[in-house]
């Protein structure tokens, strides 16, 4: 097992210098003067205006130069000034970070309570009426659009109900209960999506493993039925579910920009829009650069569950 994790701490490292030479090479690889699309049309035809941000940008170096400048600057986690207001890369991150791994965190949490019960329930009922309504609710959930879900929670829990309040953000250092409530809308929205996809996945899991030779082996052997179904069934099917939730947790660190906005949600997804906006070049790297770097941690994780669940990838 040391070995299996010593290896996957190895890809790691390779992956996430891939990826940063790639966001290195973004800025290079673009069409045009980069300094000019920063500068705009206004200032763009200023030459000496395209020099200084040429400059500030580090353009006016050897391309192995900046590659080696901004490798070493990357290991020590400095993705350089934001160009609009000169603050620090890591300070706007270390901000919004957060936000949206609690948001990720939380939802893919409900929704696998919600998705994971919901399938074996509809795999041990199969072609009854409640795999079918299951599995009609279960196809709703995945092809409803996100941002029409949230508008919904908004109109019915928020402005008729009144149990949520309808967007906005409070530090939870300040008050964990508003904190919580405000979480609890965008949350909710994400987690039925996911749930569904959950669901579907447990579902066709579950019913494989259910039809194998073994599962019927230990019901000759007059083996209970629920310990055949958690202790056996579920442990084989847990596989693809946990594949399907891992992809899950690392899309929504850079998937929940439309959830962000209509919640007024300060993460990484709105961060990055904003950036783009602003021709903020070094803000989108970093953005680009975590973002990713989740995403390679979360499926590396994946792999080391898929380790402690099936001793034979080990």
């Amino acid at each position: 097992m040391i070995r299996f994790i010593s290896e996957k701490a190895a890809l790691l490292v390779i992956q996430v210098l891939v990826v940063g030479t790639l966001v290195f090479s973004l800025i290079h690889f673009m069409p045009g003067d980069p300094a000019v699309l920063v500068l705009g049309t206004e200032r763009g035809g200023d030459a000496a205006a395209v020099a200084e941000m040429r400059h500030t940008l580090g353009l006016d170096q050897p391309l192995i130069k900046q590659y080696t400048h901004w490798l070493m600057n990357f290991a020590k986690l400095d993705m350089g000034q934001s160009l609009f207001d000169k603050t620090p890369v890591t300070t706007y991150i270390s901000q919004r970070l957060p936000n949206t791994v609690e948001l990720a965190v939380v939802s893919i949490i409900l929704a696998t309570l919600i998705g994971v019960p919901l399938g074996i329930a509809a795999a041990l009922k199969r072609q009854s009426v409640i795999d079918l309504v299951l599995s009609s609710f279960a196809a709703l959930g995945v092809s409803f659009p996100v941002y029409v879900l949230g508008a919904f929670m908004i109109l019915v829990l928020s402005f008729k109900l009144q149990w949520f309040p309808a967007s906005g953000f409070v530090e939870f250092s300040d008050n964990p209960g508003k904190h919580m409530m405000r979480l609890a809308l965008p949350a909710l929205t994400l987690a039925l999506g996911l749930a569904a996809s959950i669901a579907r996945m447990t579902r066709s899991s579950m019913l494989e493993v259910l039809n194998k030779d073994f599962i019927q082996t230990l019901r000759a052997k007059g083996v209970p039925e629920w310990k055949i179904i958690v202790k056996h069934a579920f442990r084989n099917a847990i596989i693809p579910v946990i594949t399907i939730i891992g992809l899950q947790l690392g899309n929504l660190i850079g998937g929940t920009v439309l959830i962000e906005y209509l919640f007024n949600w300060p993460g990484m997804s709105t961060l990055l829009v904003t950036s783009i906006s602003n021709r903020d070049y070094p803000l989108i790297q970093g953005c680009i650069v975590v973002m990713a770097t989740f995403f390679i941690v979360v499926n590396i994780a994946v792999d080391l569950l898929y380790g402690l669940m099936d001793p034979r990838v080990r």
